[in-house]
C-alpha cells in the first residue's frame, strides 16, 4: 500500500547517495513510477519503510477499501484503521482484507 508522499525537499537540500541495483530492478521501477521518476518512487519507498518501522505509519482505510472481512481476537492492542477506535488485547475484533492484499484490524464491520 503507498501512502501520502512526504513533504517534497528541494533537491538541492538533498544529499547525494549511491546505490547499486541489479538492472531488472531499476527497470521495473522506471516502469511502476510512470511521470513520478524512479528516483522519487525509490524514496517514497524509503520514507514509507521508515514511517512503518518508526512507529509513525498510521495507513488511512476507506471502507471502500475494505473487500472481506472476519471475527478475530486481538493479541496485543491495535487500532482500527476506519475509526481509530482502541482495539484492546483479548477483545473482538474483525480482520478486513483489503483491495491491497492486506489484512487490518476493524472494531466494527464497514
Amino acid at each position: 500500500m503507498r501512502t501520502a508522499t512526504q513533504v517534497r525537499t528541494s533537491t538541492t537540500d538533498m544529499e547525494v547517495t549511491s546505490i547499486r541495483l541489479e538492472r531488472t530492478l531499476k527497470e521495473k521501477l522506471k516502469e511502476l513510477s510512470g511521470s513520478q521518476g524512479y528516483q522519487s518512487l525509490i524514496r517514497d519507498i524509503l520514507w514509507n519503510y521508515v514511517n512503518q518501522k518508526s512507529g509513525d505509519y498510521r495507513p488511512k482505510f476507506a471502507p471502500t477499501d475494505i473487500r472481506a472481512t472476519f471475527p478475530a481476537i486481538a493479541q496485543k492492542d491495535e487500532s482500527c484503521v476506519l475509526t481509530g477506535k482502541l482495539i484492546q488485547a483479548g477483545d473482538e475484533m474483525h480482520l478486513g482484507f483489503t483491495i491491497h492484499g492486506d489484512l487490518v484490524p476493524l472494531s466494527q464491520l464497514p
